[in-house]
């Protein structure tokens, strides 16, 4: 089972949302919240450390993990995979735009999460597809 986990940057209702639309598949896919899981406010460096221990995957509009050296170094030293989806302003992406976002993409974030780990790709609202960062 291959767990994707949905930032605390983005709603929870996207990730409950994904998961339902994913189980028919039985592609062993689970999405879960950061938020939901590990409560609202956890450091990053606290479910960086969890979700690698998973070997799980985590989806963020919050590009400061990358740029932060630190805990880019978390991430691979945890063997995490990232996506990162920049939104088209500093204010994020609106409810609606991330959860369009999301599933006009959802077949390449599965098909990326076959990467060997760790890895991080980047793609922007007007992307066509994922840049390996």
């Amino acid at each position: 089972m291959t767990k994707i986990y949905i930032d605390e940057n983005l709603s929870p209702s996207i990730a409950e949302g994904l998961n339902i639309l994913e189980a028919p598949n039985r592609e062993g896919f689970e999405v879960l919240s950061i938020k939901s899981v590990f409560g609202k406010g956890t450091p990053d460096e606290d479910w960086l450390a969890k979700i690698g221990q998973e070997n799980a995957i985590v989806i963020t509009q919050d590009f400061n993990i990358h740029r932060n050296a630190y805990q880019r170094a978390l991430y691979q030293q945890y063997n995490v995979g990232v996506f990162f989806l920049s939104p088209p302003s500093k204010t994020g992406y609106q409810y609606w735009e991330m959860v369009e976002q999301i599933v006009k993409r959802w077949r390449d974030i599965k098909k990326h999460c076959k990467a060997q780990r760790p890895f991080a790709f980047r793609c922007t609202s007007r992307s066509t597809d994922f840049e390996r960062l």
